[in-house]
């Protein structure tokens, strides 16, 4: 089945009772039973409740695994991830990751014994010397969040199974329309299913997907006995978000495109991160791991005006100022005090989130007037 195909119906069944096409929503916590233990599969909604199941099938189709599970935001699916390990060990996480999940790792995890090494990844050999006894994981995000550096999965796959290291990919910016890092030799995929994969703004989840069942078991336990799961609500819509992930992906990769070509040649623009451009970093690797470049723009203005960032932001229309991206809206954020507000300074700079860095997510509306709100704003 190709992924097109799988996006509507990959590991789908109509509803057993009324032949339901959409699987309905199973609003209920719990299930009867007919003698102790015995049910149809599904006693209590926070194990499993089979809206949310259609749903983890689903994410494990379009991502070529074997299992697949959905938790309360995409925080809580890093959370799950990070009680596989134990204090003392290790991971090696790149350098230039998402506000959140920093924040997470030094924040909570740190304080449980867990020592994390932030890294510049672009070149694969550069975790190697981070790697020893205790390393258990390595944590990857490409494109990665906000400044769009790519990491060379199959590269750093072959790194973590030499040491017998787990590998673990953020792959929200990109989706699995454009990169699937299981193929690659990834064992575990992440996704805040809250963006893209949901598609609409409307909903806020996480996602896991894995190949190996032992680890599935390991993550089923985790997700279960913490209960960070969503609800079946949530679980319909973004189901239902991912029927038309392939079309909006499309539109979302054309206006990027569009948008990334037009600031770039604006005299106003300092950078622009994006890696469909050939002098970007590793825009090769990017090219040989991504079927497009995605729709996640970010860039700075000529003399690192924290004032004129600002206003910019301000003053744009048709893109929203807001947290979050991946909907079928243009958003606009400012990392240094948004997103990325939570790591300090100086660390935020050394990556290149300086002052004047905004980011964009370019939806699917008219390019033109994506374009036009751009020239309005920046002058």
């Amino acid at each position: 089945m190709k992924f097109n195909t799988k996006t509507i119906h990959g590991n789908q069944e109509h509803d057993k009772a009324y032949g339901s096409v959409m699987p309905p929503i199973y609003q209920t916590s719990t299930y009867a039973q007919t003698t102790p233990g015995g049910h149809k599969g599904y006693e209590y909604s926070r194990s499993a409740n089979p809206t949310r199941t259609a749903l983890e099938n689903s994410f494990a189709s379009i991502e070529n695994g074997t299992h697949g599970l959905a938790f309360g935001s995409g925080l809580a699916a890093i959370d799950a991830v990070m009680k596989l390990l134990k204090s003392g060990d290790e991971v090696i996480s790149t350098n230039d990751l998402y506000g959140g999940t920093y924040r997470l790792f030094t924040k909570i995890f740190e304080g449980f014994g867990i020592k994390f090494h932030f890294v510049g990844m672009e070149n694969a050999s550069n975790i190697e010397s981070y790697v020893n006894k205790n390393t258990k994981l390595i944590w990857v995000e490409t494109p990665t969040n906000p400044m769009m550096n790519i990491i060379d999965i199959k590269a750093t796959a072959a790194v973590a199974k030499k040491h017998n290291i787990l590998l673990a990919v953020d792959n929200t910016f990109a989706t699995p329309y454009l990169q699937q890092p299981l193929d690659l030799g990834a064992d575990i995929v992440m996704h805040s299913a809250t963006k893209y994969l949901g598609g609409h703004s409307d909903v806020v989840m996480g996602a896991l997907v894995v190949k190996d069942k032992d680890l599935a078991d390991r993550l089923y336990f985790i997700q279960n006995a913490s209960g960070a799961v969503c609800g079946p609500q949530d679980s319909f819509l973004v189901l239902r978000g991912i029927k038309t992930l392939h079309i909006r992906m499309q539109r979302h990769c054309e206006n990027g495109k569009a948008v990334a070509e037009y600031l770039k040649k604006h005299p106003k623009i300092e950078n622009v991160y994006w890696p469909g451009f050939e002098d970007h970093p590793n825009h090769d690797i990017a090219k040989a791991q991504m079927k497009d470049f995605g729709g996640m723009v970010s860039f700075t203005t000529k003399g690192n005006n924290y004032e004129e960032a600002i206003k910019i932001v301000e003053k744009l229309k048709i893109f929203t100022l807001a947290e979050s991206l991946g909907g079928v809206e243009s958003l606009a954020g400012h990392p240094a005090s948004m997103t990325h507000a939570s790591i300090p300074k100086e660390e935020r700079e050394k990556t290149g989130v300086v002052d004047s860095l905004i980011r964009l997510s370019v939806g699917i509306e008219d390019e033109e007037d994506l374009i036009a709100d751009l020239k309005q704003a920046i002058g």
